[in-house]
């Protein structure tokens, strides 16, 4: 797979995660799981694949999507098509980074993949299509850093008080954030309705979020897992309740995780492996 990521510069920085572009893709499965990270995207394909959604349970088609699609804060997994020799150009916006561009609150996307042009018009169509006949990678981060400095409201950045929020969030364990909260120096009912606005969830689920994937991580560099400790270091209360969470962000019991040899991989999980 050829994977090549741009850099970014201000004011795109503070609000952008990544942007990349990837071709050549040859997974060995057709679906996949993904796990909630706590971002939204921009996702263009430009390989002509109709991508398809799927019902968790039965892994039977949902939806269709075809050149550019967004996709807004999960609360847990949803389950997607994957392609041979696909080829996508993806915008990741930060946590409280996507409202400049969205100009509405992100709450409104919150559990949706939805086709990008009935939210940002036939823009985002026109900017799929310059992408889709330009060749040079250079070439496609200008046209998308230009669309995204042309959408950019400066007037609907997050206020810092709601970003220290937010920092402390993805920095404190369980037992910290109400602290966190507490911080916030107008009522927590204001805290709840501007994460709502500018993230898509309240302060304590993408607290969730954020405390999974790192414990995501932790398994990465884990040689010999001992459960017990994972849930430990993760602030979880009880092992029971770190498996009742891994079970609702992933949809895998813990066990089952590592004995399909999930633990070397990102936030993306093969449902149906070759082999």
């Amino acid at each position: 797979m050829q994977f090549e990521p741009h850099v970014l510069s201000a004011p795109l920085t503070d609000h952008i995660e990544s942007i990349f572009h990837f071709k050549n893709f040859e997974p060995d499965h057709s679906i996949e799981r993904v796990v909630p990270t706590g971002h939204v995207f921009i996702i263009f394909e430009l390989d002509d694949f109709v991508r398809n959604t799927f019902d968790n349970d039965t892994l039977k088609p949902k939806e269709s999507f075809t050149k550019v699609w967004i996709s807004g804060m999960h609360r847990n997994y949803i389950s997607i098509s994957s392609h041979q020799k696909s080829e996508m150009f993806v915008i990741q916006f930060k946590p409280f980074g996507a409202y400049p561009f969205f100009h509405f609150p992100l709450e409104e996307l919150t559990g949706k993949v939805v086709p990008a042009e009935t939210v940002l018009g036939n823009e985002i169509l026109a900017l799929r299509e310059s992408l889709y006949n330009t060749d040079e990678n250079s070439d496609k981060f200008q046209l998308a850093e230009k669309w995204l400095l042309d959408r950019f409201d400066e007037q609907k950045r997050p206020s810092k008080d709601l970003l220290d929020v937010a920092s402390k969030l993805q920095e404190v364990s369980a037992a910290g954030i109400n602290d966190a909260m507490t911080s916030y120096p107008n009522t927590q009912k204001h805290l709840i309705d501007q994460c709502k606005k500018y993230l898509g969830l309240t302060p304590k689920y993408f607290h969730r979020i954020i405390r999974f994937n790192e414990m995501l991580v932790l398994l990465k560099e884990q040689k010999k897992i001992q459960w017990s400790q994972v849930a430990y270091q993760c602030g979880y209360s009880d092992q029971s309740h770190f498996i009742k969470e891994f079970k609702h962000f992933s949809g895998f019991n813990p066990q089952e995780f590592i004995e399909e040899h999930h633990k070397d991989e990102p936030n993306f999980f093969p449902l149906d492996r070759e082999g």
